[in-house]
């Protein structure tokens, strides 16, 4: 039984440096001679920038100027340009008299994901809400009907695109890359021969060859009079690209799984689609879920890519809106907006991947 620390005398109590604070600071700053070196130049390095930094960002940071030259005599940074340039850098070239209509559609988009993110609505109802959902996207972002004005999908860019490009993705490749990874550990040798030359093959090439290939050498392929919109030409590379890095993810965790796990399934007479239904896949992707999510990252980010092909992202609209005449010289300023736009997405998934990882790991704490 351990001893209360009220009955310990001077004598048995341990040292005030290795406990508390100091004892924190000790063991995990200034444990050795080089880690104390490391510490000291990193704190040097902080104290220097950060507070320029800072003076740059805020202090010196003009909100509220009218033009360039107003906001260049300033010295800090020029936010009166986001400011300006925002609703381009947001929405792009999309008809600015109609941009409530992507924001609505972006909204609709975040809410649907966080409610698919609560355990209250993991229920067959879901994908009806999806799908009404998905519908009201389609009818806010292209128009037509209902009295709003059509308004084709080349013109559409910023935020709502990435959101799209990267629902839809995660959406499609998910699926497709369980199937994959079954595939490949399937009895079947033209099923497995198929699943391994299609992942190896994927993953052997970047992202920016396979939108290359989609934008410029798929059509050359397709019947006289027959297109496939560019848009979802992309689309579909990033399906292709990312499901075969799931595949691999998802292979890895049913290879964790134990034999018996199989043989339990065997025994009980649950049928192959039944036994990873129930028993397998469930276990395999509680196992997977830090390597996912970055994946999901990932993917999120890489859409950024489709710049190349002419496709108006988030970072091609901050791009646009800093070659303005009127403008010009405030690339940090919008790099740094869409920075942060970026950083609060990808930090949300990350957060909300170490909240699953807790609530699904409950079962198995002692």
């Amino acid at each position: 039984m351990a001893a209360n620390p009220a009955t310990l005398n001077s004598g048995d109590r341990p040292p005030q440096m290795h406990e508390g604070i100091i004892g924190w600071l000790r063991t995990r700053l200034f444990s050795t001679p080089l880690n104390a070196l490391v510490t000291v130049l990193i704190a040097w390095l902080l104290l220097m920038s950060i507070p320029a930094l800072f003076e740059w960002l805020f202090i010196k940071a003009d909100f509220g100027a009218t033009t360039s030259q107003e906001c260049r005599a300033s010295g800090g940074a020029c936010w009166a340009f986001i400011a300006e340039k925002h609703r381009l850098i947001l929405f792009g070239v999309y008809p600015y008299e109609e941009q409530w209509r992507p924001l609505i559609a972006s909204v609709i988009l975040v809410a649907v994901i966080i409610c698919s993110c609560m355990r209250r609505f993991w229920r067959p109802s879901l994908a009806l809400i999806w799908i009404v959902a998905l519908v009201v996207v389609a009818v806010l972002m292209w128009g037509g009907v209902l009295g709003l004005q059509y308004v084709s999908n080349d013109r559409w860019g910023g935020l709502p695109l990435t959101l799209i490009l990267s629902t839809f993705g995660i959406a499609f490749a998910f699926p497709f890359g369980l199937l994959l990874a079954l595939g490949r550990r399937s009895n079947m040798p033209a099923v497995k021969a198929i699943s391994v030359i299609y992942i190896e093959l994927i993953r052997g090439v970047p992202l920016i060859s396979l939108l290359f290939m989609s934008s410029v050498m798929l059509p050359l392929f397709l019947p006289e009079g027959f297109s496939i919109d560019k848009l979802l030409r992309a689309q579909i590379a990033i399906i292709l690209f990312a499901a075969a890095y799931i595949a691999e993810t998802v292979r890895g965790g049913l290879q964790a799984i134990p034999k018996g796990q199989y043989e339990g399934a065997d025994s009980i007479g649950l049928t192959y689609w039944q036994q990873m239904r129930k028993i397998i896949l469930p276990q395999a992707l509680k196992v997977v879920i830090p390597p996912l999510v970055s994946i999901f990252i990932a993917l999120f980010k890489d859409t950024s890519l489709v710049v190349i092909i002419g496709i108006f992202d988030l970072t091609q609209a901050a791009k646009t809106a800093v070659s303005d005449a009127a403008w010009r010289g405030y690339s940090t300023e919008a790099y740094l907006f869409i920075a942060v736009i970026y950083f609060i997405f990808c930090f949300s998934i990350s957060r909300y991947s170490r909240h699953l990882e807790h609530v699904l790991a409950r079962g198995h704490e002692r």
